[in-house]
């Protein structure tokens, strides 16, 4: 479960290594964020070796979507799954991703979403 001011692993090659989030989307007083939601992010930190050519700038505001969630989630088997760490992808204004790879792998679920090509262009699918 994702909320406000949760930090997020970046895991895409956007330059930014952490973001924070600072609102949840869809929905009025939506508390909580799982896997596949829209969150607004701020940019804390960015990639020790990437700061002249980083496509964003510490403390830019941009959207992100959820990849990973440390809380078990279930799918329609029944099984319950879980990840190491809460991670997130990089959106602009387009709700297209920022960066052009994306580092581990993603959930299956990906596959019937709007977001198609992060499966593309990830490095594993997993459930």
């Amino acid at each position: 479960m994702i909320q406000k001011g949760t930090y997020l692993k970046v895991i895409d090659n956007s330059g930014a290594q952490w973001a924070a989030c600072i609102k949840v989307s869809k929905g009025f007083n939506k508390r909580y964020a799982t896997i596949g939601d829209i969150v607004t992010v701020s940019i804390k930190n960015i990639r020790s070796n990437r700061v002249k050519i980083s496509k964003v700038k510490q403390g830019d505001v941009c959207k992100a979507v959820i990849i990973r969630v440390r809380a078990a989630t279930a799918i329609y088997t029944g099984d319950m799954f879980s990840f190491l760490e809460n991670t997130c992808i990089l959106l602009n204004k387009q709700q297209k991703n920022i960066g052009t790879r994306i580092f581990g792998i993603i959930p299956k679920s990906f596959r019937f979403t709007k977001f198609l090509k992060l499966i593309s262009i990830a490095a594993g699918i997993t459930y």
